[in-house]
This record gives structure tokens, sequence and C-alpha cells, in this order.
């Protein structure tokens, strides 16, 4: 995978480029840490400096985040996505639970419309994993499976801009999940998804978007 040029400005934008597709691409999910330096060097057969200033570049976008003692971190997998966390990361957490209604509840409905079977599958599959790490006890691994069954729904609105849109909101949304959620999965903090998904397989327009739109409320106030 080493990357040649016989210029330093664009060898600096191919590092740039191959760093940003190993985090778009879900190679380096958001909250990981990314290989050291020299292990990055060794990788791209570069020198340190490039490597740097890559990374620093990065950083600058909002997409990594670099941290002394500790390492360099995920924290966005685009420049939007970066913008938004910086922006938000201080937000009132009931102003964010009411966009995620209303994302949320458009989305769904326009899935309701929309969906695939193949869609259908894939929200099945989720709702499973969701379930699954619920009885697992494992309050971590439900975030991640409660997120993606999210984002598998908004994906089955097939409105690309709303998609973007709410993937690049996704460390944020998942961040006020994590603090609902806590270190420890309750009974009482439990939401049934099977009804959304249910009236996304019937096409029930209204009755997908009360779900969808109840979910984040419902967190809402749990934090009232």
């Amino acid at each position: 995978m080493a990357l040649t040029s016989p210029r330093r400005s664009a060898l600096s934008d191919q590092v740039i480029t191959e760093l940003r597709n190993q985090i778009t691409s879900g190679e380096w999910p958001v909250g990981s840490r990314i290989p050291t330096e020299p292990e990055l060097v060794e990788q791209l057969g570069v020198a340190r400096n490039t490597v740097r200033e890559a990374v620093r570049a990065l950083a600058h976008n909002g997409l990594l985040d670099i941290r002394q003692g500790s390492g360099t971190y995920v924290v966005a997998t685009s420049e939007l996505a970066g913008v938004m966390h910086r922006r938000f990361a201080g937000a009132n957490p009931r102003h964010v639970a009411e966009l995620r209604s209303t994302l949320e509840s458009s989305a769904a409905r326009l899935a309701a419309e929309r969906r695939t079977e193949r869609d259908l599958r894939q929200l099945e599959t989720l709702l499973a994993r969701r379930e699954e790490a619920w009885e697992a006890g494992d309050a971590e691994r439900f975030v991640t499976a409660d997120a993606t069954l999210h984002m598998a729904v908004v994906s089955a609105s097939h409105n690309d801009v709303l998609t973007e849109l709410y993937a690049d909101l996704g460390h944020l949304l998942r961040e006020t999940l994590r603090d609902d959620v806590g270190r420890e999965l309750r009974p009482e903090n439990h939401m049934d998804h099977a009804r959304l998904v249910a009236a996304i397989r019937a096409g029930d327009v209204e009755t997908a978007g009360t779900e969808a739109a109840s979910h984040a409320l419902n967190c809402l106030a749990e934090r009232a």
C-alpha cells in the first residue's frame, strides 16, 4: 500500500485520502484509536512528517482527536460530522432528543412507504440483534445494536439527504443514547421496537411515524 509521488503536497493529499478512506469505510470506527505514527509510516511507506501533516489535517477537519499520551482517535466519519460533533457536543440533551424525534419520525413514515424486502430483512435481523444484546445485559453492545437499527430505519426511507444527515449526527445521537442507557440495562428502560418494524412492514405510515417519535420522546421524558 506504499504511496509515492514526486511532489510533497500531492503526497500529503494522497495520505489524507487514504486515512479518510479508512474512517469512512468503517475500518477505523468512531471511538477507535488509529495506528500509531510509526505504524502508519510503515504501512504507507511515507515520511513521518507526511503522516503527521495528514493526521493534523484530519484532526483540524474534526475527524480525528489527538490526545497527548493516549493516541489519536476517530471522532467522526466525515467533515460535516466533525463539525456537528464540535458544534453540538455541549447541546441541551432535550434539544437533541427533539431533533432525533423529528428526524426518525419523518424517516419511519417514508420507510413505511418505500421499504423493500431487503430493507425488511435487514430490520428484522437488526431487531433480533438488539434484543439479544438486551438479554445479554451488555449495555455497550445494546447501544451499538440500537443505533444500528435506527440507522437502518432511516436508510429504508431511501432519502439520501436524510440518511446522510442522520449518519453525520450518528455519534452525537449514540452518545445521548449511551447516557440514557447508563452502565446497567434496567427493565424499566426497555423500549419495544417490534411495533415500529411491524408498522414499516405493514406500510402503516402513521403508526411508524408515531412509534419512531415516541422512542426519542420517552428518552426525553426520562431526562425530565
